[in-house]
């Protein structure tokens, strides 16, 4: 198993930034990517950003050129660095780690991103 909790999150106005920060504990030498997913209010889970083990990182769409993902494996955390925000970004961020052994997803409780304009 796999432990995951978010912090970070919070309200903040549009063109601003946020830092995301996922702290892992539990089978962590099992993890083959770390990321974050949001999910907005009537809206599918949608893929924000990903890293794998040997580091090529995968963006959205929606946020490339403006977010990006990080991590610190000594301290078994990895960051979601959010700038230019805009009113679209706001939804329920989730830290994810993904065990492609077990074939499973962890995924943290989530974190409140709000962007007022």
């Amino acid at each position: 198993q796999v432990q995951l909790v978010e912090s970070g999150g919070g309200l903040v106005q549009a063109g601003g930034s946020l830092r995301l920060s996922c702290a892992a504990s539990g089978r962590i030498f099992s993890i083959n990517a770390q990321g974050w997913y949001r999910q907005a209010p009537g809206k599918q889970r949608e893929l924000v950003a990903t890293i794998t083990s040997g580091g090529t990182t995968i963006y959205g769409d929606s946020v490339k050129g403006r977010f990006t993902i990080s991590r610190d494996n000594a301290k078994n955390m990895w960051y979601l660095q959010m700038t230019s925000l805009k009113p679209e970004d706001t939804a329920v961020y989730y830290c994810n780690a993904r065990d492609d052994l077990l074939n499973t997803n962890y995924w943290g409780q989530g974190t409140q991103v709000t962007v007022s304009s």
